[in-house]
Parts: structure tokens; C-alpha cells; sequence
């Protein structure tokens, strides 16, 4: 895509963009986001069927922030510290840590963590986290693409004779949607006061 055409994301907002004050920018914005990362992952909020945790709408919103080549060095760094066996998955404290643990059920989720990230930089560059629906069917699109390698996983793993939907799909969708609608107000809003901040 030519870069004339391309919208900025949040993190371009910080105006360091020069030299190694940039590379010192992206640094502290991808170690920024492996934390926010590895902290939402273990919240988890009380919900019917089951508890909404925030891994995903982490993952998403660093992918629509900053954009999908930062935030591919971000998710890669952080499942990078997952592999090395750190503590920094949902519920891997109860189960199995590092390259063990993302072997697991949680497998193909995490690849689609990847591929969400870009989506979600992908369609920020276009513009489309400066408006609620356009964020919204991104926050769809990129569900699809975590649930899609993670159901598949599941399958593969157990079996396809299992109640692999039941088991990583139909319970999280009502909290998908809250985060969904999170998201898609949330974006538009932040960017509206950058706007009146710079105008």
C-alpha cells in the first residue's frame, strides 16, 4: 500500500520518529504491550455462561493501536515469553507453562492472536479504528481469525466426534460482543480527543 494513503495508528501519535529516539519509542511501546498482554490474560471478569477475560480484546486493540508490523514484534515477544515457560497465559498457572502449555488446547488460539494482529494494524493504517462500525466489524473479523486455527486446533487435538464448538466457541460470544462494542466506542473516542488535543 503507498504510505500517502495510510492513516496513522495510535502509537504513531507519539511524535518520536527519527533515528534511535524512534527505535527507543518502539521498544518501550512493544515491552509496554507484552505487559498489557500478559496482565489481561489473567483478568477475568464474572459473566454468564463463563467469565470474559481480556486476552483478546488486548490482542485486538495492540494490533489496532499499533499498527500490524509493531504489533507483530509485540504478540511474537510476547509468545516468545510464553514459550520460555513464564506465566503470562490464560490459566497456564493451572495447567502447563511454556512450549508445553501452547502445545495445548490454547495452541490455535495463539496462532490467531498473530494473525489478528495484523489484521487489526492492517485495517488501522486504513482508518478503520476512527469509526464505530468500520471497529466493529474489525473486532468481528479479527474473532474470526482467532476462533477459525482455534477451533480447528481443538478438533485435530481431540477429535472432531467432540463438542469442539461447545467447548471454544459458543460460551465466549456474549463476551465477545462486550468487548466488541467496548472497542468500537472506545477507539473513535480516544482518536476524536487526539484530534481536539492537536486542534
Amino acid at each position: 500500500m503507498n504510505s500517502a494513503h495510510e492513516h496513522k495508528v495510535l502509537s504513531d501519535v507519539l511524535h518520536v520518529n527519527e533515528g534511535a529516539l524512534r527505535l527507543a519509542k518502539q521498544a518501550a511501546l512493544v515491552v509496554f504491550g507484552i505487559v498489557v498482554l500478559a496482565v489481561a490474560a489473567k483478568i477475568k471478569v464474572p459473566m454468564w455462561p463463563v467469565p470474559i477475560t481480556l486476552g483478546t480484546f488486548a490482542v485486538l486493540s495492540i494490533g489496532a493501536a499499533y499498527g500490524a508490523r509493531l504489533g507483530l514484534v509485540t504478540i511474537f515477544g510476547y509468545l516468545l515469553i510464553g514459550a520460555l515457560g513464564f506465566d503470562v497465559f490464560a490459566g497456564s498457572t493451572a495447567e502447563k507453562f511454556g512450549l508445553e502449555y501452547m502445545m495445548g488446547g490454547t495452541g490455535g488460539y495463539l496462532v490467531g492472536y498473530v494473525l489478528a494482529t495484523v489484521l487489526l494494524g492492517a485495517l488501522a493504517r486504513k482508518g478503520w479504528d476512527r469509526s464505530a462500525p468500520k471497529m466493529a466489524l474489525a473486532m468481528v473479523l479479527g474473532n474470526v481469525l482467532i476462533y477459525v486455527p482455534g477451533l480447528i486446533w481443538l478438533g485435530m487435538l481431540y477429535g472432531w466426534d467432540k463438542p469442539i464448538l461447545a467447548w471454544g466457541l459458543t460460551p465466549f460470544l456474549m463476551g465477545d460482543a462486550i468487548k466488541l462494542a467496548l472497542a468500537a466506542g472506545l477507539f473513535p473516542l480516544v482518536w476524536k480527543m487526539v484530534d481536539r488535543a492537536r486542534g
